[in-house]
């Protein structure tokens, strides 16, 4: 099994602020901003919150309620109407399948999704960041791919369902594909869906060190440093972004790039790990 850290949601360069954490601890991963989308922010609603009005006001007008939200990965039934036969679902295209490609990632792979972070708080009625309030990449969702179809090789039936999909409305490529999510996963004894969302932060799930002042600055297992005999994250194989201590490895993570590879055959512990995480979400997701 492969494990895919992939960044999703809201950042700097994608929406320009990082996702929200409620005063309560729930989080949301926004969809980024997509013109060509036939969905828009202000049809989703997220806890009785319309993610149109919020954006609107996390990014001071800059998003508005009316613009395309690139819907992606499409992890929640309840976020937007369906049509039968949903599964949640994934899209890539470009360079990032191209590197997905390279990577073999297949069925049976797992996508961890991770985004930006930053706690909020309601003022003078309106949402906005909690001033000095640090932003954190926390792991939010995930995804076992179930089946993996280019968006040209939909059947009539696939169409019905995914018309709102957001790489469905791009023109004929044969690099656009979907990776739909498995009915359960496999990574645990116990019945888990093989994809879903947490609804709240747990120390567990965050990727950056508590100590460091910048987001990208990660403080992982220590069974994750690669050392000489073994390959590491993909995009990370620079000596100098890693270091470890008795307990932990750092990393400082590149600025740029969503798909992160890590193979499990050379990183036995990943799974336990990856298991660890999904389990946590899911809780969460239970407790509301």
């Amino acid at each position: 099994m492969k494990i895919i850290l992939s960044r999703k949601g809201f950042d700097s360069s994608s929406g320009g602020c990082p996702n929200p954490i409620f005063p309560d601890g729930s989080l949301l991963a926004l969809p980024i901003p997509d013109q060509r989308s036939v969905v828009r922010y202000q049809q989703l609603t997220h806890q009785g919150i319309n993610v149109g009005a919020l954006v609107e006001q996390l990014t001071n007008g800059r998003v508005l309620a009316g613009d395309g939200a690139h819907l992606d990965p499409d992890l929640c039934v309840d976020h937007f109407e369906r049509q039968p036969g949903w599964r949640p679902v994934l899209g890539q295209s470009g360079s990032a399948q191209g590197h997905l490609r390279k990577q073999g990632i297949d069925t049976g792979d797992l996508f961890l999704f991770f985004g930006l972070f930053r706690p909020v708080e309601l003022h003078r009625q309106c949402w906005r960041f909690v001033p000095q309030a640090p932003a954190r990449h926390i792991v939010w969702g995930w995804l076992q791919v179930g089946q993996v179809i280019g968006v040209d090789d939909l059947s009539p039936s696939d169409r019905g369902w995914l018309a709102y999909h957001p790489h469905c409305q791009r023109e004929v490529d044969s690099n656009n594909m979907l990776y739909l999510g498995s009915e359960q996963l496999t990574l645990v004894d116990q019945p888990l869906a093989g994809a879903g969302f947490g609804q709240r932060v747990h120390e567990g799930c965050v990727l950056t060190d508590p100590a460091a002042n910048r987001p990208s600055a990660w403080r992982l297992p220590r069974w994750f440093y690669p050392g000489d005999t073994r390959e590491p994250l993909s995009f990370h194989h620079k000596t100098e972004r890693w270091s470890r201590n008795s307990r932990h490895c750092f990393l400082q993570s590149v600025a740029r790039g969503q798909e992160f590879v890590l193979d499990s055959r050379a990183y036995p512990a990943a799974k336990n790990w990856a298991a660890g995480i999904i389990k946590t979400l899911s809780e969460s997701f239970h407790e509301r």
